[in-house]
């Protein structure tokens, strides 16, 4: 299957405040992804970043 998500290193700062660090991903054609966690942990930080609402402080996205 084909890769249709990669994301390499990365991470966002707001601030002095380290919101994601050095966070991989890889999600194939057919797969399903979930993202859970705790309030504040940076959930929905990263799905703004990979719908390019947000930029990334370093590492590799879409």
């Amino acid at each position: 299957m084909a890769e249709i998500l990669k994301i390499v290193n990365l991470n966002k700062k707001f601030g002095n405040l380290e919101v994601l660090k050095d966070v991989n991903l890889s999600l194939n054609e057919g797969e399903i992804l979930s993202v859970l966690g705790d309030s504040g942990c940076g959930k929905s930080t990263l799905l703004r970043i990979i719908a390019g609402l947000e930029t990334p402080s370093g590492g590799k996205s879409p």
